[in-house]
Parts: C-alpha cells; sequence; structure tokens
C-alpha cells in the first residue's frame, strides 16, 4: 500500500477529467513545500496534489537532504529535491509547511526553515502552514499581529503568545498567512493557497471533480 501511496504521489498522470479543464488553467505561480521526518503524510500530498492540479509548480523539498522521508503514519515520501537547492532556484510565491507533531517541531527548531520564511515574509509572500505547523510561526516570530489557526492539541502554544490572535476557523486567512487544523481541513487549506494564488474560479474549476463535500 505504501509503495503505491508513494507512485501515485510522483505520477504526473491526469485524468480524462483533469484534462477538460487543465487547458483553460495556466499558471506561472510556484510553490514551496518543506517536508520534515514526522511529517504529516496526508497533509503533504493533499496539498501537494491540489496544488499541481491548479498547475501551480510545486517544489517539494526534503528538510534534511534528497532521501525519502518517514513521514508520521510509517508512509515514505521521496522529495523533489532538498531545501537547500530548492532555495536557490526560488522565489516562490507560497512556502507551505504540512504539519504532523514531529515534522512540525524539526520546522520550528530548523535555522533553515527561519531563514525561508523570513524572506519570504520580507518579499510579502504567502506564507501557509496546517496541524502543528503554525507553532513554527510562533517560534520564528514569523506573521506577528496576525490570527493564525492550528491543530487544537498545539493551540496554547499559540494562543499564550501575544504576537498572535488565535481562531477556531477551519481555514484561516490573514493577509499573506494561511492557516488549517488539520489532515481533516487539508482539501479546504489546499483550495485557499489556490484561491490566494491564481483565483477563486480555479479553485472552483479543482475542487468540482474531486467530488468534495
Amino acid at each position: 500500500i505504501k509503495s503505491l501511496f508513494v507512485q501515485h504521489f510522483n505520477s504526473n498522470v491526469h485524468t480524462s477529467r483533469d484534462k477538460s479543464f487543465a487547458a483553460n488553467m495556466t499558471s506561472e505561480k510556484c510553490a514551496l513545500v518543506i517536508l520534515a521526518t514526522g511529517a504529516e503524510e496526508m497533509e503533504t500530498v493533499i496539498t501537494v496534489d491540489v496544488l499541481r492540479r491548479a498547475k501551480i509548480n510545486v517544489t517539494l523539498a526534503g528538510l534534511e537532504g534528497v532521501d525519502p522521508v518517514v513521514c508520521s503514519r510509517g508512509v515514505r515520501i521521496v522529495p523533489d529535491t532538498s531545501l537547500d537547492e530548492a532555495v536557490e532556484k526560488g522565489p516562490y510565491d507560497v512556502v507551505v509547511m504540512p504539519g504532523g507533531l514531529g515534522g512540525a517541531k524539526k520546522l520550528a527548531e530548523s535555522d533553515k526553515v527561519k531563514r525561508v520564511l523570513e524572506d519570504q515574509e520580507k518579499a510579502n509572500g504567502f506564507i501557509a502552514a496546517v496541524c502543528a505547523a503554525p507553532t513554527a510561526l510562533v517560534s520564528h516570530g514569523i506573521a506577528k499581529g496576525r490570527r493564525v489557526t492550528s491543530h487544537p492539541s498545539v493551540s496554547d502554544a499559540i494562543r499564550k503568545n501575544p504576537d498572535y490572535s488565535y481562531s477556531e476557523a477551519r481555514v484561516c486567512r490573514d493577509a499573506t498567512t494561511i492557516t488549517s487544523r488539520g489532515p481533516g481541513t487539508c482539501f479546504e487549506f489546499a483550495l485557499g493557497i489556490v484561491e490566494a494564488l491564481v483565483g477563486a474560479d480555479v479553485a472552483k474549476q479543482v475542487a468540482e471533480p474531486m467530488v468534495l463535500p
């Protein structure tokens, strides 16, 4: 099952229905998704998949390099490149951080991630984080003064910080900061990023064939 999961993730094959509206979507937008050991695999794959359906150029970058990354439930995902190499190919319209407690901890402790986020904020680019990953925003002092949400299990770490306003919305967008709550909100999270980058019409086109509620 795991190998099929990774195989599907790396596939560039589109269904015929995908192709029916793909020709109407063009995008020069690009996204950097940072993958750390212990990341939540659903949050990683759903986000990357939805952004690619919207024809956003996604780079999945391994925080620790290019080796397969073991995620929170043991699924192994192969990054496209390392974070070091990805940064050299920037800038990006959005930097995305999947959650998972283990992955979020590594993101929050990484000086590389801090520099990437600081540069993205200075450039007024979008920063998106889901589940436990918004704690990395707090750790690195990013998006101060903005509303953010997170997985309920880490909400106290954000609520007690006076530099942030906590929201319980499933997806929270405040200016160039997009946050969300967990695996169950990831389709909404990813579509929120699509809407921010390429518009509501494209987000609607992407959502329709996925038969979302």
